[in-house]
C-alpha cells in the first residue's frame, strides 16, 4: 500500500482529495494547521469524516514548524506528496500579507527541503489561475508568460512555482504544479463567493456583486479538480535528455522534471449566470448590490485544459448548473435551512 502525504487535508479541496485517495486504496497522512481563517468547526467535521477510515492519519500542525516535515518524511517516506496547504484568498492577502509569506513561501520551502532529503516518487503542488494576473489573452495556456501578478496571494503562489522548479532542477525531484480555476462545490469555505451568495440569498439579504457584474470565471467543480489531480499523479514529469526538445504545447521544463498544468472547466461563465444558477437551485431571487472591482482582482479567468487532456485523457465536464445544485443541496442539509 502506497502512502500519500496531503497537506491542507482538512480544507475544502483536501477533504475531497483524501476521500478519493482512500477510496483508491492509498494510505493517507493528512497534515493541516486547522487555522481559524474561517470557522474551524467546518475543518473539524471534514477531518472527523476522514478519520473514520482506518488508513487515514491526521497531523494537526503548521508546515513551517521547524523540523516537523523533515521528521515526518524520515519516518513515513511518503511515495507521493500533494501540497494543498496555503493561506488562500486574494482579498485577505491585502489585509494580512505576512500570513501568506509564512504559510505559502516558508511552508513550501520546508516541504521542498524534506523532499530533497527523502525524495518521493512524485510531488504535486497547488498553484492558482491568479498567477496569470494581468494577462489578457485567453484561454490561459501553461506556456504563457506569467510576470504580472495582481495580488500578493498570486505572487506567493508564483514564487512557489519558481522555488519548486529550482529544486526539481538541482535535486532531480519530479514535480507537477497544477493551477486551478475558481473551484466550487459542497464543503466550500464560507469566504468563497458561491457560499456567501447562497447564504445571503437564503437569508433574504443582498449580495455584493463586484465590477457591476462584469466578471467571468472558469468555474471548476471540486470533484472534477480532484479527478485531474488524481490522474496527474501517474503523469510523472521526466527531465528531457540532452539535446531533446520539449513537445509543442507541453510546459515541461527543458532542464528539470517539472511541469505546470491547468485544471479548469475550459468554459468562461459570466458571474451573473453563476448567480442565476444559485437562484434556480435555491428557488429565490437575489437582491444585488452592484459594486466596483476590488483591488487585486481580475475581470476574467479561462483555462486551456488541452495539456491536462493530453497527459491524462481527462477534461473537467461538470456544468455550472449541475455543480451549483449539488452545492445548494449540501448547504441546506449542513446548515439546516
Amino acid at each position: 500500500m502506497k502512502t500519500v502525504l496531503v497537506t491542507g487535508s482538512a480544507g475544502f479541496i483536501g477533504f475531497f482529495l483524501c476521500t478519493r485517495l482512500l477510496k483508491d486504496g492509498f494510505r493517507v497522512i493528512g497534515l493541516d494547521a486547522m487555522t481559524d481563517y474561517y470557522d474551524v468547526r467546518l475543518k473539524e467535521r471534514r477531518q472527523q469524516m476522514l478519520l473514520q477510515h482506518e488508513h487515514f492519519t491526521a497531523i494537526n500542525d503548521r508546515l513551517e514548524t521547524a523540523d516537523l516535515l523533515m521528521s515526518l518524511f524520515k519516518t513515513e517516506h511518503p511515495d507521493f506528496v500533494i501540497h494543498l496547504a496555503a493561506q488562500a484568498g486574494v482579498r485577505y492577502s491585502i489585509e494580512a500579507p505576512r500570513t501568506y509569506l509564512e504559510s505559502n513561501i516558508c511552508g513550501t520551502f520546508e516541504l521542498l527541503e524534506a523532499a530533497r532529503a527523502f525524495p518521493p516518487e512524485h510531488m504535486l503542488l497547488a498553484s492558482t489561475s491568479s498567477v496569470y494576473g494581468a494577462n489578457t489573452e485567453m484561454p490561459y495556456t501553461e506556456t504563457d508568460k506569467v510576470d504580472h501578478q495582481m495580488s500578493f496571494y498570486a505572487a506567493t503562489k508564483k514564487a512557489t512555482e519558481s522555488m519548486a522548479h529550482s529544486y526539481a532542477h538541482l535535486y532531480d525531484l519530479p514535480i507537477t504544479m497544477f493551477r486551478f480555476f475558481t473551484v466550487y462545490g459542497p464543503w466550500a469555505r464560507p469566504d468563497m463567493a458561491h457560499h456567501k451568495f447562497a447564504k445571503a440569498i437564503l437569508e433574504g439579504r443582498p449580495i455584493d456583486v463586484y465590477n457591476y457584474g462584469d466578471m467571468k470565471r472558469d468555474f471548476t467543480y471540486v470533484e472534477d479538480l480532484v479527478e485531474g489531480i488524481r490522474l496527474l499523479m501517474d503523469a510523472v514529469p521526466v527531465r528531457p535528455a540532452e539535446g531533446e526538445g520539449v513537445p509543442e504545447g507541453d510546459s515541461l521544463s527543458p532542464v528539470a522534471p517539472w511541469r505546470v498544468v491547468n485544471i479548469g472547466n475550459s468554459t468562461c461563465v459570466q458571474l451573473t449566470e453563476f448567480i442565476e444558477a444559485i437562484e434556480t437551485a435555491t428557488g429565490r431571487k437575489a437582491e444585488k448590490n452592484m459594486l466596483p472591482m476590488q483591488p487585486g482582482d481580475v475581470s476574467a479567468t479561462w483555462a486551456n485544459a488541452d495539456l491536462l487532456q493530453s497527459l491524462t485523457g481527462y477534461r473537467p465536464k461538470t456544468t455550472v448548473r449541475e455543480g451549483v445544485a449539488r452545492f445548494v443541496e449540501w448547504y441546506r442539509d449542513y446548515y439546516q435551512v
